[in-house]
């Protein structure tokens, strides 16, 4: 029996929460490192660079495809001991390629789960990122009729989730977020005085780690292991 009220605003994130992501991006890393080589730097040393540059390519270009490959490019330019040929430019955009390629893998009991809680609650998608490439991945991976609504923003933070909590005249009171990451899914959402859900993910990308804060007095956290157990909750 469901813990919490029907008529709930559920706002779910997409990406490592409804269907496989960031593993595709870390097998593009692995390949990356491989093909670099260095015999200067570790894999670990070579990753760290990666994450730094990538965080400053996010900062300065957004998130997407088109970013993530930038980033490959910049750290093989900065750690290859020759220069940086057409052709290494090319298997580099190849490695990011393969991502673009892959099929939408939905996590487990995601349709069926989202089916049901569309009967009782009324459902956002709220992803970050390249507004097409997110829009064309929602629309391949067959979930958006259970969505009343969908947001794709370029960071979540509380400001962001401030607007669209005024944009949907949402209530705080009946108002969740649900993600996995607890740099973007979590901590800014109860900032911004929402309730919150952290699925976990083992493959969740390293610069969305965070330690997860307490839910503020008044407001709600659950933390949970699969999607299915959301029906259990709402």
């Amino acid at each position: 029996m469901p813990q919490i009220a029907p008529g709930q605003a559920l706002l779910i994130d997409a990406d490592d929460t409804l269907w496989e992501n960031n593993v595709y991006f870390e097998r593009a890393i692995a390949a990356f490192i491989s093909y670099l080589n260095h015999h200067e730097y570790t894999h670990a040393e070579i990753r760290h660079a990666l994450n730094t540059i990538e965080h400053e390519t996010i900062l300065a270009h957004g998130y997407g495809l088109k970013s993530f490959t930038r980033s490959l490019i910049t750290c093989f330019e900065s750690l290859s001991p020759l220069p940086v040929t057409e052709e290494d430019r090319q298997r580099i955009v190849g490695f990011a390629q393969t991502i673009a390629e892959h099929e939408i893998e939905l996590l487990p009991a995601v349709n069926e789960t989202l089916a049901e809680l569309a009967t009782r609650h009324r459902l956002i998608l709220m992803t970050k990122g390249n507004h097409t490439e997110q829009a064309e991945k929602l629309s391949r991976s067959g979930l958006a009729p259970h969505f009343s609504a969908v947001e794709i923003v370029a960071e979540k933070d509380p400001s962001t989730y401030r607007n669209v909590i005024d944009r949907h005249e949402l209530g705080l009171r009946t108002s969740w977020m649900i993600g996995n990451s607890p740099r973007s899914d979590i901590n800014p959402a109860l900032a911004a005085g929402l309730h919150a859900v952290f699925l976990f993910h083992k493959d969740t990308w390293a610069l969305e780690h965070a330690e997860i804060a307490a839910a503020p007095e008044g407001q709600q956290l659950f933390e949970l292991d699969t999607f299915a157990k959301l029906t259990e909750i709402f």
